[in-house]
Protein backbone atom coordinates (compact mmCIF):
# COMPACT_ATOMS: atom_id res chain seq x y z
CA UNK A 1 0.00 0.00 0.00
CA UNK A 2 1.42 3.38 -1.04
CA UNK A 3 1.68 5.95 1.76
CA UNK A 4 -0.18 9.22 1.57
CA UNK A 5 2.08 12.15 0.71
CA UNK A 6 1.18 13.82 4.03
CA UNK A 7 2.34 10.76 5.98
CA UNK A 8 5.83 10.53 4.49
CA UNK A 9 8.78 10.70 6.89
CA UNK A 10 12.55 10.93 6.52
CA UNK A 11 12.87 7.15 6.34
CA UNK A 12 10.63 6.96 3.27
CA UNK A 13 12.68 6.77 0.10
CA UNK A 14 11.02 9.71 -1.65
CA UNK A 15 11.35 12.09 1.31
CA UNK A 16 14.88 10.95 2.16
CA UNK A 17 16.03 11.72 -1.37
CA UNK A 18 14.28 15.10 -1.35
CA UNK A 19 15.88 16.09 1.95
CA UNK A 20 19.31 15.01 0.74
CA UNK A 21 19.08 17.39 -2.21
CA UNK A 22 20.05 20.03 0.33
CA UNK A 23 23.88 19.99 0.10
CA UNK A 24 24.36 21.20 3.67
CA UNK A 25 22.12 18.52 5.19
CA UNK A 26 23.64 15.85 2.96
CA UNK A 27 27.19 16.86 3.89
CA UNK A 28 26.31 17.01 7.59
CA UNK A 29 24.76 13.53 7.51
CA UNK A 30 27.77 11.93 5.84
CA UNK A 31 30.25 13.66 8.15
CA UNK A 32 28.28 12.65 11.24
CA UNK A 33 28.14 8.99 10.18
CA UNK A 34 31.82 8.82 9.21
CA UNK A 35 32.98 11.04 12.10
CA UNK A 36 35.12 12.85 9.54
CA UNK A 37 35.05 15.94 7.33
CA UNK A 38 34.53 15.44 3.61
CA UNK A 39 34.97 18.99 2.35
CA UNK A 40 32.66 20.73 -0.07
CA UNK A 41 30.15 18.60 -1.97
CA UNK A 42 30.79 19.06 -5.66
CA UNK A 43 28.07 16.80 -7.05
CA UNK A 44 24.85 15.19 -5.91
CA UNK A 45 22.87 12.70 -7.95
CA UNK A 46 19.50 11.67 -6.57
CA UNK A 47 18.05 8.25 -7.47
CA UNK A 48 20.82 7.77 -10.02
CA UNK A 49 20.51 4.71 -12.26
CA UNK A 50 23.56 2.77 -13.45
CA UNK A 51 23.37 0.03 -16.07
CA UNK A 52 26.67 -1.81 -16.44
CA UNK A 53 25.61 -3.78 -19.53
CA UNK A 54 22.38 -4.82 -21.19
CA UNK A 55 21.78 -8.15 -19.44
CA UNK A 56 23.03 -7.03 -16.02
CA UNK A 57 20.87 -6.03 -13.08
CA UNK A 58 20.70 -2.23 -12.90
CA UNK A 59 21.35 -0.19 -9.76
CA UNK A 60 19.42 2.84 -8.56
CA UNK A 61 21.34 4.78 -5.93
CA UNK A 62 19.32 6.87 -3.47
CA UNK A 63 21.99 9.55 -3.04
CA UNK A 64 25.33 9.50 -4.85
CA UNK A 65 27.69 12.30 -3.83
CA UNK A 66 31.10 13.36 -5.03
CA UNK A 67 33.12 15.62 -2.75
CA UNK A 68 35.70 18.14 -3.94
CA UNK A 69 38.41 15.61 -3.00
CA UNK A 70 36.90 13.31 -5.70
CA UNK A 71 35.77 10.72 -3.15
CA UNK A 72 32.37 9.16 -3.82
CA UNK A 73 29.68 8.57 -1.21
CA UNK A 74 26.61 6.43 -1.82
CA UNK A 75 23.97 6.86 0.90
CA UNK A 76 20.99 4.50 1.05
CA UNK A 77 17.96 4.43 3.35
CA UNK A 78 16.69 0.95 4.17
CA UNK A 79 13.59 0.20 6.25
CA UNK A 80 12.85 -3.41 5.26
CA UNK A 81 15.24 -6.22 6.13
CA UNK A 82 15.56 -8.29 2.98
CA UNK A 83 18.66 -9.99 4.43
CA UNK A 84 20.83 -9.05 1.47
CA UNK A 85 22.62 -5.89 2.61
CA UNK A 86 26.21 -7.26 2.44
CA UNK A 87 25.82 -8.63 -1.09
CA UNK A 88 23.96 -5.48 -2.20
CA UNK A 89 26.84 -3.36 -0.94
CA UNK A 90 29.27 -5.52 -2.90
CA UNK A 91 27.19 -5.08 -6.06
CA UNK A 92 26.79 -1.32 -5.56
CA UNK A 93 30.54 -0.96 -5.07
CA UNK A 94 31.24 -2.80 -8.31
CA UNK A 95 28.67 -0.73 -10.20
CA UNK A 96 30.26 2.52 -9.03
CA UNK A 97 33.73 1.37 -10.04
CA UNK A 98 32.60 0.28 -13.50
CA UNK A 99 30.63 3.48 -14.02
CA UNK A 100 33.37 5.91 -13.01
CA UNK A 101 36.43 4.22 -14.56
CA UNK A 102 36.62 5.20 -18.21
CA UNK A 103 38.06 2.87 -20.83
CA UNK A 104 41.84 3.18 -21.05
CA UNK A 105 42.26 4.71 -17.59
CA UNK A 106 44.53 3.21 -14.95
CA UNK A 107 43.01 1.24 -12.07
CA UNK A 108 44.83 3.66 -9.79
CA UNK A 109 42.53 6.42 -11.04
CA UNK A 110 39.53 4.76 -9.38
CA UNK A 111 37.87 7.11 -6.91
CA UNK A 112 37.89 6.22 -3.24
CA UNK A 113 34.32 5.30 -2.39
CA UNK A 114 32.08 4.82 0.62
CA UNK A 115 28.87 2.77 0.58
CA UNK A 116 26.60 3.81 3.47
CA UNK A 117 23.38 1.98 4.35
CA UNK A 118 21.21 3.69 6.97
CA UNK A 119 19.02 0.90 8.34
CA UNK A 120 16.15 1.10 10.81
CA UNK A 121 17.02 -2.48 11.79
CA UNK A 122 20.13 -4.46 12.75
CA UNK A 123 21.41 -5.90 9.47
CA UNK A 124 24.40 -7.63 11.09
CA UNK A 125 22.85 -8.75 14.37
CA UNK A 126 25.55 -7.64 16.81
CA UNK A 127 23.58 -4.74 18.34
CA UNK A 128 26.12 -2.11 17.27
CA UNK A 129 24.94 1.34 16.13
CA UNK A 130 27.64 1.52 13.44
CA UNK A 131 29.39 -1.26 11.52
CA UNK A 132 32.38 -0.16 9.41
CA UNK A 133 34.05 -2.59 7.02
CA UNK A 134 37.33 -2.42 5.12
CA UNK A 135 39.35 -5.09 3.31
CA UNK A 136 42.01 -6.36 5.70
CA UNK A 137 44.63 -9.09 5.53
CA UNK A 138 43.36 -12.18 7.36
CA UNK A 139 46.90 -13.14 8.43
CA UNK A 140 47.70 -9.63 9.67
CA UNK A 141 44.73 -7.54 10.75
CA UNK A 142 46.94 -4.43 10.86
CA UNK A 143 47.51 -4.63 7.10
CA UNK A 144 44.85 -3.00 4.95
CA UNK A 145 44.41 -3.78 1.27
CA UNK A 146 44.22 0.00 0.69
CA UNK A 147 41.79 -0.38 -2.20
CA UNK A 148 40.05 2.87 -1.30
CA UNK A 149 36.72 1.31 -0.34
CA UNK A 150 34.74 1.37 2.86
CA UNK A 151 31.28 0.09 3.69
CA UNK A 152 29.24 1.42 6.60
CA UNK A 153 25.98 0.03 7.97
CA UNK A 154 23.96 2.10 10.45
CA UNK A 155 21.64 0.34 12.91
CA UNK A 156 19.05 2.79 14.25
CA UNK A 157 17.75 0.19 16.74
CA UNK A 158 20.97 0.51 18.76
CA UNK A 159 20.72 4.27 19.32
CA UNK A 160 21.30 3.81 23.06
CA UNK A 161 24.62 2.05 22.42
CA UNK A 162 26.59 4.99 21.05
CA UNK A 163 28.53 7.56 23.06
CA UNK A 164 28.20 10.10 20.25
CA UNK A 165 25.28 12.26 21.38
CA UNK A 166 24.52 13.72 17.97
CA UNK A 167 24.52 10.31 16.31
CA UNK A 168 22.37 8.91 19.14
CA UNK A 169 19.76 11.64 18.67
CA UNK A 170 19.76 11.11 14.90
CA UNK A 171 19.27 7.34 15.22
CA UNK A 172 16.54 7.89 17.80
CA UNK A 173 14.88 10.28 15.36
CA UNK A 174 14.88 7.55 12.71
CA UNK A 175 13.08 5.19 15.10
CA UNK A 176 10.66 7.60 16.79
CA UNK A 177 10.27 10.52 14.39
CA UNK A 178 10.99 12.93 17.26
CA UNK A 179 13.43 15.72 16.37
CA UNK A 180 15.39 16.62 19.51
CA UNK A 181 18.47 18.46 18.24
CA UNK A 182 19.38 21.11 15.70
CA UNK A 183 20.22 18.68 12.89
CA UNK A 184 17.04 16.61 13.13
CA UNK A 185 14.94 19.78 13.44
CA UNK A 186 16.55 21.04 10.23
CA UNK A 187 15.59 17.77 8.53
CA UNK A 188 12.00 18.16 9.76
CA UNK A 189 11.91 21.74 8.46
CA UNK A 190 13.09 20.49 5.08
CA UNK A 191 10.43 17.77 5.08
CA UNK A 192 7.67 20.27 5.83
CA UNK A 193 8.93 22.48 3.00
CA UNK A 194 8.71 19.50 0.63
CA UNK A 195 5.19 18.68 1.83
CA UNK A 196 4.13 22.28 1.13
CA UNK A 197 5.53 22.06 -2.40
CA UNK A 198 2.81 21.22 -4.92
CA UNK A 199 5.33 20.13 -7.53
CA UNK A 200 6.80 17.58 -5.10
CA UNK A 201 3.29 16.34 -4.33
CA UNK A 202 2.58 15.79 -8.03
CA UNK A 203 5.96 14.12 -8.51
CA UNK A 204 5.19 11.66 -5.71
CA UNK A 205 1.72 10.96 -7.10
CA UNK A 206 3.10 10.21 -10.56
CA UNK A 207 5.91 8.08 -9.17
CA UNK A 208 3.49 6.12 -6.98
CA UNK A 209 1.15 5.53 -9.91
CA UNK A 210 4.03 4.31 -12.06
CA UNK A 211 5.27 1.94 -9.35
CA UNK A 212 1.77 0.57 -8.72
CA UNK A 213 1.32 -0.01 -12.45
CA UNK A 214 4.65 -1.81 -12.56
CA UNK A 215 3.60 -3.98 -9.62
CA UNK A 216 0.29 -4.76 -11.33
CA UNK A 217 2.08 -5.72 -14.54
CA UNK A 218 4.42 -7.96 -12.58
CA UNK A 219 1.53 -9.59 -10.73
CA UNK A 220 -0.34 -10.21 -13.97
CA UNK A 221 2.73 -11.77 -15.57
CA UNK A 222 3.14 -14.04 -12.54
CA UNK A 223 -0.50 -15.13 -12.75
CA UNK A 224 -0.07 -16.09 -16.41
CA UNK A 225 3.13 -18.02 -15.70
CA UNK A 226 1.44 -19.86 -12.82
CA UNK A 227 -1.58 -20.73 -14.96
CA UNK A 228 0.68 -22.01 -17.72
CA UNK A 229 2.55 -24.29 -15.32
CA UNK A 230 -0.67 -25.57 -13.78
CA UNK A 231 -2.05 -26.25 -17.25
CA UNK A 232 1.09 -28.20 -18.18
CA UNK A 233 0.52 -30.31 -15.08
CA UNK A 234 -3.00 -30.97 -16.41
CA UNK A 235 -4.67 -29.57 -13.31
CA UNK A 236 -8.39 -28.91 -13.27
CA UNK A 237 -9.48 -25.69 -15.00
CA UNK A 238 -11.61 -24.62 -12.03
CA UNK A 239 -8.56 -24.86 -9.75
CA UNK A 240 -6.41 -22.83 -12.16
CA UNK A 241 -9.09 -20.13 -12.33
CA UNK A 242 -9.41 -20.07 -8.54
CA UNK A 243 -5.66 -19.81 -7.92
CA UNK A 244 -4.82 -17.23 -10.62
CA UNK A 245 -8.05 -15.30 -10.99
CA UNK A 246 -7.66 -15.41 -14.79
CA UNK A 247 -10.66 -16.04 -17.06
CA UNK A 248 -10.98 -19.47 -18.68
CA UNK A 249 -10.72 -18.02 -22.20
CA UNK A 250 -7.30 -16.56 -21.42
CA UNK A 251 -6.05 -19.72 -19.71
CA UNK A 252 -7.01 -21.80 -22.74
CA UNK A 253 -4.78 -19.66 -24.97
CA UNK A 254 -1.67 -20.26 -22.85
Amino acid sequence: MVKRFEDLTFTDDFMFCKAMQNPRLCKKLIEMILADTIGKIAYISIQHNINTYEQAKSVRFDVLVQAENSKLYDVEMQVSNERNIPKRMRFYQAAIDISFLDKGNSYNSLNDSFIIFICTFDAIGKNRPVYTFENLCIEDKNTSLQDGTRKVIINAEAFNNTQDRELKEFLEYLKTGKATNEFTREIETMIQAVKNNEQARQEYRLMSTFEMDAMDRGAYKTKRETAKLMKMEKLDMSLIKKITGLPESEIEKL
